[in-house]
């Protein structure tokens, strides 16, 4: 006797078991057929009259609780087809088809509770479990981070792909190519490749020639620090007797006198700005590079407040000093903001540029902002985790010395900042610190003190 209970059989492992396989089926079949007819008693009942169908129901009530009593064990396996009568010659059955993976599950789940015997399961298809998705088949969040650390360190400064679907001019045609306007395209594509600076990543489309994306990091030193700020440009027809066509992506918002919340991008070299001779467009000497380099160098820049046409004459003013620092709040605010949007919907093609960008400058972002909010100047020079543990070590013990040059190295706090920067900014490093810890950014230090500021105001 085997396992469970059966004698020994001679021949293969499998002959037996198909043989049981074939008896639970005419057992399958036979309980079938058992339902129907019951289902047709029930029918011709009906049509019985009033004083015959009281005498059936009385001749019929315990014969409908012996067979329950019979059958238990069977209509405990079979419910779900009691709700009805099997209909022959209803072909499409529910308006709802099942797939043959799903089938098998609903019918496998009939035979949950059976103790069937070995080796059934494997010859019968719709008994095998599928098998379902399970906790340890899930990525570890460490293994997440390192995808995503090794995606961004292999992301190229420039790259072709094959389409832009959701670029700005997507769906603006140039029309047929001319081979002179594909061979200059070509060109820029070679001078992008060679000689782009750092900072600048470029995508260019091998089905749409026309169509080219940019992204820029801001520059340290300004309040575009450590954002990322989107581009996406068309070659025209005429191209290069006109300039490229360039939008940006400012999700609404207004950051600098040259990029409207529109997406209009304002400078001479474009056509969209008055300018000098020497600014504008020259179809024999300007290229994309130049008009790359020009919104990185005079755009997102240290003041980009007098950036806005006569207001230089008040550069070396109290009055314009203090607007260009407002302006700088502002612009910094809005730059989070941009930090969000790109988190939560990066462009397509940079989706592991910006998730490794955030990931490794998540902490210093963040460490920014709380260096802002207490009270020092949008722009200015963050002091470093590893600057601040030095001093503190070398002022243990040491003389009072010290101390006077670490407070001489501390820069002045800003005098009649506007009030709602404060509580404004500290929304903005809520959020980010929240995406920033989904990429895998440091932020534990700052996650500890949030902590630490919960536990002591309850």
């Amino acid at each position: 006797m085997d396992a469970a209970g059966y004698p020994p059989m001679q021949g293969s492992g499998s002959a037996s078991a198909s043989c049981r396989a074939a008896d639970y089926s005419a057992a399958w079949d036979a309980a079938q057929q058992q339902k129907r007819q019951r289902c047709q008693d029930s029918s011709s009942s009906d049509q019985v009259g009033s004083s015959t169908e009281n005498k059936s129901l009385e001749a019929s009530g315990a014969e409908l609780k012996f067979d329950y009593g019979k059958n238990e064990e069977e209509d405990y396996y079979f419910e779900d087809d009691d709700y009805g009568c099997y209909d022959e010659d209803d072909e499409d059955g529910s308006e709802y088809e099942l797939g043959p993976t799903d089938y098998n599950q609903l019918l496998a789940d009939k035979f949950d509770h059976l103790d069937l015997p070995p080796g059934v399961e494997a010859t019968v298809p719709w008994l095998q479990k599928v098998e379902r998705d399970v906790p340890g088949k899930f990525k570890s969040m460490s293994e997440i981070e390192e995808e995503i650390a090794k995606k961004y360190n292999f992301f190229k400064q420039f790259d072709t792909v094959e389409d832009f679907s959701d670029h700005h001019y997507a769906k603006t045609s140039v029309g047929k190519a001319r081979k002179e306007w594909a061979k200059r395209i070509q060109h820029e594509w070679s001078l992008l490749e060679k000689d782009l600076p750092a900072l600048i990543y470029v995508r260019v489309s091998e089905n749409r020639m026309d169509l080219l994306r940019a992204v820029m990091i801001g520059p340290q030193g300004t309040p575009y620090h450590d954002g990322l700020f989107f581009f996406d440009a068309q070659f025209p027809a005429s191209y290069p007797a006109t300039p490229p066509v360039v939008y940006y992506h400012s999700g609404g918002l207004r950051l600098n006198p040259n990029l409207y919340a529109c997406g209009k991008v304002c400078l001479s070299l474009l056509g969209t700005w008055q300018g000098f001779s020497c600014e504008k467009w020259n179809p024999a000497q300007s290229t994309m590079l130049q008009v790359l380099i020009s919104i990185q160098a005079l755009v997102l820049n240290e003041k980009p407040y007098f950036n806005e046409p006569g207001y230089e004459r008040y550069a070396n003013s109290p009055e314009g000093l203090w607007s260009a620092l407002d302006y700088n709040d502002t612009t910094f605010q809005h730059s989070c903001r941009t930090m969000l949007y790109s988190l939560r919907r990066p462009p397509q093609h940079f989706e592991d540029l910006v998730a490794g960008h955030f990931r490794e400058r998540g902490r210093a972002i963040l460490a920014a902002c709380k260096f802002y909010m207490e009270g020092h100047e949008v722009g200015s020079k963050v002091p470093e985790e590893d600057e601040d543990k030095k001093e503190n070590q070398d002022g243990e013990g040491s003389s009072s010395s010290s101390v006077p040059l670490t407070q001489q190295n501390k820069p002045a706090l800003r005098a009649n900042r506007n009030a709602s920067f404060k509580p404004n900014l500290e929304v903005l490093f809520e959020e980010l610190l929240m995406e920033f810890n989904v990429k895998g950014a440091d932020t534990a230090k700052f996650r500890a003190q949030k902590l630490k500021n919960q536990q002591a105001a309850a």
